[in-house]
């Protein structure tokens, strides 16, 4: 086992200690010395369980770290109350995870599933989340592991395992969509690479827009004809899911007629363009384009969800880049414009502060996740207190999920999760 550790791990290596050098070093004053034996790898065994209960927390992370490091130390360190302790333990673990299983009976292999185990089960959400962003895409890690991580209940853990994970089957992944998973757990999978007819069902059935959307926009998504069908009597009003429809590898006959008569127009040329519909669903389908263009008269910008109409759009971010010009786009104005119902001005001014497009914005509203808006208006540079109007007015979350600030005011999410939020929501746009 400590040749495996040595030869997946190729951290630093000091110059050759000896061992009497290495007991002198290890019971100096001087941090620096003992980090020095910590974190080289040919130190005896029971010098580095000594240093893994240095008052010194960097010395102990380099212990965590160190390839050499026994499992009772690791154990140990496991439990350590230091958080960068425990995340440079879980870098090392996580990568000793493959091919290992709840009924190891190698004592070290064993025990290393032991650590795994209480690392997954971490307080800190930056240990667990290290653990499934190494394991996401390991093929032979531990079954147990990764149906824990991908019931998390933070998405930062939860989502790469259930986006990517090969470990869980259909039926977990149906499993944790049908039982009020995190919130964004039903988009994570929608975006696997492979999306099964079966499991697109389930996505359909959990009501989720923004797993929906994510569906949609996934080519390798498998989605039945009738399922497909079935989205689009609802399309009308969900605007985020008006041009991933458009634009799906198939569309029936029927999906492609009843399209034509509520997208944009903007989207209607793309319909009409479609190759692979027959030749009188073609005609039926550009019959009701042009009539609609010549009723219409111009083509117009498709609303995002909960705007004014198309024509204020243009006018609204004229008028958020003005104030911010002018150092007047800030809380209070978002909050009045929210009082008065001017919500194509709020998605302008969070665009605008945010640095986002308008599309990226509208992507994090129609999820209707609390920590989305949550995260979007932490990169506008808002307060908490427009925060929580935002979930409600703007985001729909129901009262009792919204999320509320720290006891000091602050966010209750930390800058990396809000990132991680961030670029879910939106596909790496918010980037």
């Amino acid at each position: 086992m400590i040749g495996l550790l040595q030869r997946v791990f190729r951290g630093r290596r000091d110059d050759t200690i000896s061992y009497e050098e290495s007991k002198r070093l290890s019971g100096s004053t001087d941090p620096a010395e003992r980090r020095r034996v910590a974190r080289y790898d040919g130190v005896r065994p029971e010098l580095l369980y000594f240093l893994a209960n240095d008052p010194d927390p960097s010395v102990r992370a380099a212990v965590a770290g160190n390839s050499a490091t026994p499992m009772q130390a690791d154990l140990l360190l496991a439990r350590d109350g230091d958080e960068a302790v425990r995340r440079d333990l879980a870098r090392k673990i996580a990568q000793l995870a493959p091919g290992l299983s709840a009924q190891e009976s190698d004592r070290l292999q064993h025990a290393t599933y032991e650590v795994l185990e209480i690392l997954v089960r971490d307080q800190i959400t930056k240990v667990r989340q290290i653990i499934a962003e190494t394991l996401k895409n390991v093929v032979d890690a531990p079954p147990e592991i990764i149906r824990r991580l991908a019931r998390d209940f933070e998405i930062a853990v939860a989502g790469p395992v259930l986006q990517f994970s090969p470990v869980l089957s259909d039926g977990d992944l149906i499993e944790i969509i049908g039982n009020a998973p995190t919130a964004g757990a039903a988009e994570a999978v929608a975006r696997r690479a492979g999306v099964s007819e079966a499991l697109a069902d389930a996505i359909d059935r959990s009501g989720d827009v923004a797993a929906i959307t994510a569906l949609l926009e996934n080519p390798n998504a498998q989605i039945r004809e009738e399922t497909l069908d079935r989205l689009v009597d609802r399309a009308p009003k969900i605007i985020p899911w008006h041009r991933p429809m458009v634009g799906r590898p198939r569309l029936s006959g029927n999906a492609a007629r009843r399209l034509a008569t509520f997208v944009a127009a903007n989207l209607l040329e793309t319909l009409r363009a479609r190759k692979d519909l027959d030749p009188e669903t073609t005609r039926e389908v550009a019959s009701v384009v042009m009539r609609r263009l010549a009723e219409e008269g111009s083509p117009v910008a498709s609303p995002g969800a909960g705007t004014a109409p198309a024509g204020q759009s243009v006018p609204a971010a004229d008028r958020a880049r003005k104030m911010y010009e002018a150092g007047k786009l800030n809380d209070e104005a978002l909050l009045t414009a929210l009082r008065q119902g001017d919500r194509a001005l709020v998605r302008a001014g969070l665009a605008v502060l945010s640095g986002m497009p308008i599309a990226g914005v509208d992507k994090v509203l129609a999820a209707q996740s609390a920590k989305g808006i949550v995260a979007l208006a932490w990169r506008a540079g808002l307060g908490m207190r427009t925060a929580i109007r935002l979930q409600v007015v703007l985001g729909r979350v129901a009262q009792s999920a919204v999320l509320e600030p720290r006891p000091d005011g602050g966010y209750p999410l930390t800058e990396e999760a809000m990132r991680w939020q961030l670029d879910f929501l939106t596909g790496g746009a918010a980037r």
